[in-house]
């Protein structure tokens, strides 16, 4: 119930990617495609994965195999929120660029994923 709830809000306010530095091209990812998130794993060219989980739970394990843990919502902006068990919180957006699927964070930086 929750979910179509976040889908209806982000549908009927469509406040993509206002304060994110996108970049000609970028096309922040649909609320369909937020919500298929879940059950994903996205990998990045690091090696690390950030791994969606069915009701919100969310990882990120590093190329050293360490990981962290916590949950993950989709804000009102279209942007991804994850609140880590330790207190640590980040929200990133995601764009697709030309083929690319790239991760936008906070103070701009991008992360091309390799695999989806």
């Amino acid at each position: 119930m929750i979910r179509y709830f976040i889908l209806a809000l982000l549908a009927a306010n469509p406040l993509w990617a206002a304060d994110w530095p996108t970049k000609p091209g970028d096309i922040p990812l649909s609320p369909q495609e937020l919500e298929a998130l879940a059950g994903r794993t996205l990998t990045f060219y690091d090696d690390g994965q950030s791994k969606f989980s069915a009701g919100g739970a969310y990882s990120y394990t590093y190329a050293s195999g360490d990981s962290a843990f916590g949950t993950y919502s989709i804000a009102k902006d279209g942007s991804v929120c994850i609140a880590y068990r330790n207190g640590f919180s980040r929200c990133d957006l995601y764009v697709r660029s030309g083929e690319r699927l790239i991760l936008i964070d906070e103070k701009g930086d991008r992360y091309p994923i390799k695999s989806e």
